[in-house]
């Protein structure tokens, strides 16, 4: 997904099935891609540390967003 180097990319739960240490080395890749390659990461997660690192983070709730 990242090899024609997209100005966004999508995730959805792209950590939920891996262990502890392999969602936080996947979480900072994340934002390390951000920052080089000046892309825009949009991610659907139900994990608290990943929503707390974004910049800006919404949350869903019965169908409704919130920020």
């Amino acid at each position: 997904a990242l090899i024609n180097s997209p100005s966004v990319v999508l995730a959805d739960e792209p950590s939920g099935n891996l262990d502890s240490a392999n969602a936080k080395e996947l979480h900072q890749l994340f934002f390390t891609l951000r920052k080089k390659f000046q892309q825009t990461f949009i991610i659907v997660t139900h994990n608290d540390e990943l929503a707390n690192m974004a910049v800006r983070k919404m949350m869903m709730k019965d169908g409704v967003f919130t920020n």
